[in-house]
């Protein structure tokens, strides 16, 4: 099924938070992370993840390190800060909230009308 990708718009943050609150993650790591988990339903291509990162690392909300890996350079990994961390779990009351609004509309989960 071909999902609208204008959907995705305004939770990426919140998703990339996710993939990075247990534990840190590189960019290329977090593509195919958020692939694999939404079975490929969300993809998103390094020129929207890198500014994504970009700003909210500007904002406090990541922070990045290098980390030496078998590989020819360092890996730039992505950690949540503490203050990501309380942004991650207001996103999700406001996430609960929003798709129970959707799923009510809708009649789905949650609607008390049937």
């Amino acid at each position: 099924m071909k999902i609208d990708k204008s959907l995705m718009t305004g939770s990426t943050t919140m998703l990339i938070l996710k993939l990075l609150e247990n534990s840190d993650m590189y960019g290329y790591q977090m593509i195919e992370e958020l692939e694999r988990r939404s079975q490929n339903i969300f993809t998103l291509k390094a020129g929207t993840l890198y500014p994504l990162l970009h700003t909210l690392e500007q904002q406090n909300v990541i922070e990045s390190y290098d980390a030496e890996v078998e590989t020819v350079r360092p890996r730039k990994y992505y950690r949540l800060t503490k203050y990501g961390k309380k942004l991650l779990d207001e996103k999700k009351i406001e996430w609960n909230a929003y798709s129970s609004a959707v799923n009510r509309v809708l009649g789905g989960v949650g609607y008390d009308g049937i």
